[in-house]
Formats: C-alpha cells, sequence, structure tokens
C-alpha cells in the first residue's frame, strides 16, 4: 500500500482523479465535545447569550463540509449533493454528540467532508460557550461508514449509525 498524495520524488500532490468513474458516495462521521453539565444544561434550555448552540451549529458544520476543498490541501473541491448534521445530548457523560453524513455523485469520496463537518460543529460549539465553560474538549473525532467508490463500503467495527 501507498501514499496516493505524493508523487515518485516524495512532492505533494493532488491525486488525479479524471479517469475513474462517478458513482454515488456517502460517507457518515462523528466527534463529540465534553463539557460541564451545567453547560450541557444552558444548551438544553436555550440560556446561552449566542443563541440558539445546535441549531448555530448545525449550520457551521454545513459549511464547514461545503469548503473542505478550501480546507485542506489535497482535497479537490466538490459538488455536494446532500449534507445532514444531527447531535445527539449525552447527559450521563456531559457531552454533545456530533454526526454528519455526506453524499456526492462523483469521482473521489467525501470523507474528508464529513470529518470537516463534525468538527467545524463541534468547534462552533466550543465558541458558543466558551464564555461559560472553557474546559470543553472536542474528540474522538472518527470515519463511522463509507459507501461507494472502487474500495466499495468501509464500516468503523464495534460503532453504530444514529
Amino acid at each position: 500500500m501507498s501514499l496516493t498524495h505524493f508523487d515518485e520524488s516524495g512532492r505533494a500532490r493532488m491525486v488525479d482523479v479524471s479517469g475513474k468513474d462517478d458513482t454515488a458516495r456517502e460517507a457518515i462521521a462523528q466527534a463529540e465535545i465534553r463539557m460541564k453539565k451545567e453547560t450541557l444544561q444552558l444548551i438544553k434550555e436555550g440560556r446561552l447569550a449566542k443563541g440558539d448552540v445546535l441549531g448555530v451549529a448545525q449550520v457551521g458544520g454545513i459549511m464547514g463540509v461545503k469548503q473542505t476543498g478550501n480546507l485542506i490541501p489535497m482535497c479537490h473541491p466538490l459538488l455536494i449533493t446532500g449534507t445532514n448534521l444531527d447531535f445527539r445530548i449525552d447527559e450521563e457523560n456531559s457531552r454533545v454528540l456530533v454526526e454528519s453524513r455526506v453524499r456526492t455523485t462523483g469521482k473521489t469520496g467525501v470523507e474528508m467532508e464529513a470529518l470537516t463537518g463534525v468538527t467545524v460543529a463541534a468547534l462552533t460549539i466550543y465558541d458558543m460557550c466558551k464564555a461559560v465553560d472553557k474546559d470543553m474538549v472536542i474528540g474522538n473525532i472518527r470515519l463511522i461508514e463509507k459507501i461507494g467508490g472502487k474500495s466499495g463500503l468501509y464500516q468503523r467495527e464495534g460503532e453504530n449509525k444514529w
């Protein structure tokens, strides 16, 4: 197995996908942001001064999906045909779980777009809540599932889609 973003001389390159077929592709990624119980309660009750935290984070995550090709140096800019950001509040562990589903029909997958979406959504939550809780921790960012393309289906073992 070789790394595809390097040429024979070891220099970085954007992979040429022109010879690949257009196929339906989908990726699902998840992340979490841990916080104080009081912060989670403020989010649930909509009592943070900056407004609807999860509503703004949803828009931020979608914007992140759409901007991935501008943020990650070797990513191709893609025509995203659909994306959705969802949140689950986990009171027991004092965290917000974030999930991004991204779809396209094209020559390359949308894994990076899904990962960027959950990351930007989590960063947006942090930004909206940092005045009351600077100890929040963003983490466990991971690909859950990838569908389509030459390599077909990938599903992370032991993880559940929502």
